[in-house]
Parts: C-alpha cells; sequence; structure tokens
C-alpha cells in the first residue's frame, strides 16, 4: 500500500467513477487523486495526481500496509468494487457516482466481507488544484461537515465519528462482516445551502438500474463484448449530460514522455475525438448520445463558419487559454502542467472531414433529412471550399508551424464526400456538381502531392519523406480501397518504420517539425487503427494476434490511456483516453466475431 507521503501511482493503476458532469480517478490503493467539480473542466479539488497528496486526496484504506487487492466493476456499470484482503478478513470499497441527482456525489460503501478489519479514511480537500485550503466546519446537524473556499463547497456525510486536524478530516474504524459504512461527498456552490443528504443504498441501487439499462441496448455481441462494452461505458462516462458535449479525456497534463513536456489538458470537447467516439457508438447502436452531440455542435459552431474552432468547453465555451499551474509538480515530476490548451486556436482541416463524416452517419442513423443538421453541414463544406488548399497544424496538432499535411487534405475530400452522399441520398439541397468536381481535384492533389513514389507510401506532409499514422485510416475512409496498392505500400512503410516493439508510433518526433522536444510512447489508438487496416488487407490472423495483444495493455479493470511505453510496460497520456476507446471499438467491429 502507499503511505500518504509517496507520489502517484502508475496510470494504469487508476480506475474511473463518473456521473455524466465530471468524473474522479481512483487508486488501487483506495486513493481518490483526481476529481474536478462541478464539472470535467472545472478546478481540481484532489490534485495530488499531478502533486502529491498534500494537493488534494481522499483515501479509504485498511490499516494493514499490505492487503491483497482485487478490482472490478459490476457488470455493465461504472460501480467500482475493490477488495482488500488482510490477515484479519476482506473489506470491499464500493466507489460510484450516481447520475442525475441535480447535485454531483462520490459516494464510498466500506462493506465487510469476511471477519473484523481494522479501516482508516483520509480526506484533504484542496480546491482551485491543490492551492487552496478550504475553511471546515462541522454541519448544524452534527452528520459531518462542509469545506468551503471562494465558490466551491464540498459537503462530506457520515455516521461515523471524525477527528479534524490541520486541514484534514479522518476517521478510524473497524469493519465487521456483515456491515457497511458509508461515506457521501457531495458539492454544491458555496452560496446555497448545503446539499440534500443523499441515502446511500439507494443511490447505489438506482446507478446500477441506470448503467445496467443504457449497456443492454449494445448491439454489438462478438467474441470481444467484454472490451467494446467497457469501451463504450467509459465514452458514456466521457459524455457531459447537461450538453451533449464528450471531453477526450477526463485529466490534464499526464506525459506522454516520462518527465518530459508533452503534457496537455484534454478536459474539453474536440470535434474530431468526439466525432470518432460518437461513430464507435453509432456502430455499437447508441444514437441518443449523438442526437445530444449534434445539438451540441450546432450550439456550439453557431455563427459564421470561418469562425470554427477545432475544441471548445462542455457549454460551447470558445474560449479555453492555456496558462500553467506553476504550484504544482506534475506527474512523476513531468512539467509543466498545463490547464487550458492553445491548440483551440489552430487551423486543422481534418476536422471538418470527420464532423461531415458523423453528420452523415447519424443521418442515415436517424436524422433523415433534418434541415438543421444540413444546413450546418453544408455551410461547412461550403466555407472548406474557400480553405482547403492551405497548409494547417494537422491532426496532431504540431507547434512547430503549418504544413500540407496529407491527411488533413484527405479529411477534406471525406468532408466533401459525406456531403455529396447526404444529398444524393435525401435529396438535400447542394450545388453537386461544384462538389463533385472539388471532390475529384483534392484526391488527384492528395495523389499526386501526398505519394512518394521511391518509398512506394503516403507522407505525412506534401513534398516531405516522413511518415504518418494517421494514413492508416486511408482505407476505413473510402479515400482509396484496402487492396490499392498504394495503400499497401503505406501500410508496409509504416510497419516497417513507426513500430516499436510491435506497437505504432505516430510519426517520427526526432525530426523535430513538431516544435516539440523528442520522444513519446507508442499511440494506443494508431495501433488499433494498425490492426483494423491489417483486417481490412484480409490479414486477419496478423490482426487478432495486434489487436488481442493491444486488450492485453488494459489495466485490471480495462481502461486505456493515450500512450504506451513498451520498454517500461506502463501507460502514458491522459487517462482514460476517448479515442483509444473509440478505436478499440472499431477495430473489434471490424475483426468481427
Amino acid at each position: 500500500m502507499l503511505t500518504d507521503d509517496d507520489h502517484p501511482p502508475p496510470i494504469g493503476d487508476y480506475a474511473l467513477i463518473g456521473d455524466g458532469t465530471t468524473a474522479a480517478l481512483v487508486g488501487r490503493d483506495g486513493a481518490i487523486d483526481w476529481l474536478c467539480w462541478p464539472r470535467f473542466d472545472s478546478p481540481a479539488c484532489f490534485a495530488a495526481l499531478l502533486g502529491t497528496p498534500g494537493h488534494g486526496r481522499w483515501r479509504i484504506a485498511p490499516a494493514d500496509a499490505h492487503p491483497r487487492i482485487h478490482r472490478r466493476y459490476r457488470d455493465g456499470t461504472l460501480v467500482l468494487e475493490t477488495l482488500f484482503a488482510t490477515p484479519d478478513g476482506e473489506v470491499a470499497l464500493v466507489d460510484f457516482m450516481p447520475p442525475g441527482l441535480g447535485s454531483s456525489s462520490v459516494i464510498r460503501l466500506v462493506q465487510g466481507r469476511r471477519g473484523r478489519i481494522p479501516m482508516r479514511m483520509h480526506l484533504l480537500p484542496r480546491f482551485d488544484y491543490g492551492a487552496v485550503t478550504p475553511w471546515i466546519t462541522p454541519l448544524p446537524d452534527g452528520s459531518g461537515l462542509r469545506a468551503i473556499a471562494g465558490p466551491d463547497m464540498a459537503v462530506l456525510r457520515t455516521t461515523l465519528p471524525l477527528d479534524q486536524r490541520d486541514g484534514a478530516t479522518t476517521a478510524a474504524f473497524t469493519i465487521s462482516a456483515g456491515e457497511t459504512a458509508t461515506f457521501v461527498l457531495t458539492y454544491a456552490a458555496s452560496h446555497l445551502r448545503p446539499p440534500v443528504a443523499v441515502d446511500p443504498a439507494a443511490a447505489l441501487t438506482a446507478t446500477e438500474v441506470f448503467w445496467s439499462g443504457w449497456s443492454t441496448r449494445c448491439t454489438y455481441h462478438g467474441c470481444y463484448r467484454d472490451a467494446v462494452l467497457r469501451s463504450l461505458v467509459t465514452l458514456k462516462a466521457l459524455t457531459h449530460a447537461p450538453t451533449g458535449g464528450i471531453v477526450a479525456a477526463p485529466t490534464t497534463s499526464l506525459p506522454e514522455q516520462p518527465g518530459g513536456s508533452r503534457n496537455w489538458d484534454y478536459r474539453y470537447c474536440w470535434l474530431r475525438d468526439a466525432s470518432l467516439t460518437l461513430q464507435a457508438l453509432l456502430h455499437a447502436g447508441y444514437t441518443e448520445e449523438a442526437r445530444a452531440w449534434i445539438g451540441w455542435l450546432q450550439r456550439s459552431v453557431a455563427g459564421r463558419p470561418d469562425q470554427l474552432r477545432i475544441l471548445y468547453g462542455l457549454a460551447g465555451e470558445r474560449r479555453v487559454p492555456e496558462w500553467e499551474a506553476d504550484w504544482l509538480p506534475g506527474y512523476q515530476g513531468a512539467r509543466p502542467v498545463r490547464i487550458g490548451n492553445g491548440a483551440a486556436g489552430q487551423l486543422q482541416l481534418d476536422v471538418f472531414g470527420e464532423v461531415s463524416d458523423t453528420l452523415h452517419l447519424a443521418r442515415t442513423s436517424f436524422l433523415g433529412g433534418d434541415p438543421h443538421a444540413w444546413d450546418l453541414q453544408r455551410q461547412l463544406v461550403e466555407h472548406l471550399e474557400t480553405v482547403w488548399h492551405l497548409p494547417d497544424e494537422g491532426i496532431w496538432e504540431v507547434r512547430g508551424g503549418r504544413r500540407h499535411f496529407t491527411f488533413s487534405k484527405i479529411m477534406a475530400w471525406v468532408a466533401l464526400d459525406r456531403a455529396i452522399a447526404s444529398a444524393e441520398t435525401f435529396a438535400l439541397p447542394a450545388p453537386l456538381d461544384r462538389w463533385r468536381a472539388l471532390r475529384t481535384r483534392i484526391h488527384d492533389t492528395v495523389c499526386a502531392e501526398g505519394f512518394d513514389r521511391t518509398l512506394n507510401s503516403f507522407t505525412q506532409s506534401f513534398g516531405t519523406r516522413d511518415l504518418d499514422a494517421s494514413l492508416l485510416l486511408i482505407p476505413q475512409l473510402g479515400f482509396l480501397p484496402a487492396g490499392d496498392p498504394r495503400v499497401a505500400g503505406t501500410i508496409a512503410a509504416i510497419e516497417r518504420t513507426l513500430l516499436t516493439d510491435g506497437l505504432v508510433r505516430r510519426y517520427d518526433t526526432n525530426t523535430g517539425q513538431d516544435g516539440l522536444p523528442p520522444g513519446e510512447g507508442a499511440f494506443l489508438a494508431c495501433s488499433f487503427w494498425l490492426a483494423e487496416a491489417m483486417a481490412r488487407q484480409g490479414r486477419m490472423d496478423e490482426a487478432r494476434t495486434l489487436f488481442e495483444r493491444l486488450l492485453a495493455l488494459c489495466n485490471d479493470v480495462g481502461l486505456l490511456a493515450e500512450e504506451y511505453d513498451p520498454a517500461t510496460r506502463t501507460q502514458l497520456g491522459n487517462f482514460p483516453q476517448a479515442l483509444t476507446h473509440a478505436a478499440l471499438i472499431r477495430a473489434a467491429l471490424v475483426l468481427g466475431t
């Protein structure tokens, strides 16, 4: 077990709980080291993940320093159960966040399973990313306490006696078989009265019913159903229920390189990541989230299409300025800790393709000829007609200057192709002759400028010999079939050049062209893209071998980060990552049963 002085554990040691407004990361040691309230992108009140326990943490665990630990999610839910076994017996810690209550709560149940086990609870709330120590006072009815700082309030309710000193709240208790101790921590704005008490047992039942009912709608029943369903639940947990926005990850600044500076804030709604997430959900039978996201999209991009942003806040906010929380030492020393994301102002042409592709898929799934969605799609495509030829920062959001990225141009072709398909299928008004001509022009340009005959491969950008794993998506997107010699050459070149221990890197970071220090892990979404590309080539045995190896990289509760370090065998980057889990689902669907 970790002591309260230790640094955060490996990224893969965490599990996720959430309620559709925010999410928390729970370690194997029973510590909640990350929680932003009241939204995914709000300041954290537990930020030990990016520092020390002194930056905010809530831990419940046996007093025994070395219990045996087993974790699982209850089937089809986001209810986490951690079983601690000691020489004195066994105890289960059940962690969850009930959706739909109106106020956000973390509920922790300590259930005695065998024997008698001494337990300890240690609560150290620190608002504003660990910078602010709250004022803690007892509740008037004696049912717990409240912590207040600035606009924020967190209320802890429990029947156990609490001890408070030095800004921390603790409890020492013994749990016997058949007994349950409950802790409910609820958020509210500090100017309001303390929120109404939550019935923990009723909340647990309602939470299990919610998630189980949602999971039964999954239409995938292949041999990878468990992994697919866990990924779907994770994607649902990253959806902001009040607005329909979908975050790329619930964390910020988990490093893509141990101790490095490639640390970014992913707690926002990227059009690309959300589009790929929705495509995975739609292919698995989920349409409700797509309807909500399309409403979010229409609100967020309202106005002139030339003002399109590549990412937004959860309610469609356009300004997410990037700054550094310099008081946080970073995850295992990886600095800086960034809040906000400066990529919001970049030009990334590929987002037009991902959005158009998703709107077309939604239209064929349930929208039909919805005029509002078509008006949005048409305006975006008409703006793309004027900018597709420009250099951009690309899918990987480089900070080394704009280039003519091949994948960006391919996605411009996708935007037109899907808009044309919608107009043709649903008799929607569109300048089809002009769009068809431009679609052909873009395709010809990519094949002429983005393909290197000496390499027999498409390249990262026009006029270079660098490779890029995003080009693995060419057959999935329908730009060229998997059997085309140029596609086969590209896949082969990526396999020769961008594999590390059989896993795929996005591109060669040592060239320095991305404007960042070199070095990062293998990119898990790209590795799933390779498995899918292999399957589309008919290399099913190789595809299954790679796919199942990737599944083996999931942590003990089925979650994956953005990247993986084959040398240290650890997960890297923000966690869990929507793009990774969406790629897992798509690959599983292509692999079939």
